[in-house]
């Protein structure tokens, strides 16, 4: 059990929605990204009649989710909980809560992408577990992929053969009796579009319990009211 040690369970909202692998790159979290990009893509898909709001939905995975996860992870009575936009809080929050171990439900390892030297880049969504291994904060990672994910663990090989991690395709196959003293949810923006922030607030609200926001903002989505210099200009939005 892991019960004797300090958790941090963190969950990215992209687990939950399916994706496109032309949108597998690596992008700034920042706001034009996170809603710029997002008409970019819409506007592109519309050209070739697909409506991204019908075919990029919350997938069935994430009914009765909580349910679920209760039934393998405690939650102290004291639980924390932070409700962010970008993944990379969770290295502050297992840092400072002295977490000893990870469980990320999530599209992404976030274990660093393009070996060891990535994990000397800067802190963010892409080498913030990473990190946290590299670094002897936590000892153990513990990843449940999300059925939309496009890796595979062996992407990883130099850090799992170097550090202690799992990795999971459900929460059926997780132990029972996870001890988690600290909970964050992040929205991912760049990875989810706004159009499901809706639900995104929902899900968070049906954990039942208080929580904290920490940098996430309302992204404005108004397909209706784009000119035709409004589409150029997202076309051609870097």
């Amino acid at each position: 059990m892991s019960c004797m040690m300090r958790s941090l369970l963190t969950v990215d909202w992209d687990y939950f929605i399916p994706s496109k692998r032309e949108w597998m790159a690596s992008y700034a979290e920042n706001e034009k990204n996170m809603t710029q990009l997002w008409y970019k893509r819409y506007i592109k898909s519309a050209l070739v009649r697909e409506n991204l709001e019908e075919t990029i939905k919350v997938g069935p995975i994430a009914k009765d989710f909580w349910n679920k996860v209760k039934k393998h992870f405690t939650f102290a009575k004291n639980v924390k909980i932070f409700v962010s936009e970008s993944h990379k809080v969770g290295y502050y929050l297992a840092k400072n809560f002295n977490c000893v171990e990870v469980y990320s439900f999530d599209a992404h390892a976030d274990l660093g992408y393009g070996g060891f030297s990535s994990l000397d880049f800067e802190l963010n969504c892409a080498n913030w577990l990473g990190k946290l291994l590299r670094e002897d904060i936590i000892k153990k990672a513990n990843i449940i992929y999300s059925p939309y994910t496009f890796e595979k663990p062996s992407d990883f090989e130099y850090i799992n053969k170097a550090y202690w991690v799992s990795y999971y395709t459900s929460i059926e196959s997780l132990p029972q009796d996870i001890f988690i003293e600290v909970i964050h949810i992040c929205r991912s923006g760049i990875w989810t579009p706004p159009w499901l922030d809706g639900k995104f607030e929902k899900f968070v609200i049906e954990l039942g319990l208080p929580f904290r926001k920490v940098g996430i903002k309302e992204r404005e989505w108004n397909i209706s009211k784009l000119s035709y210099s409004d589409q150029i200009f997202y076309l051609n939005f870097a």
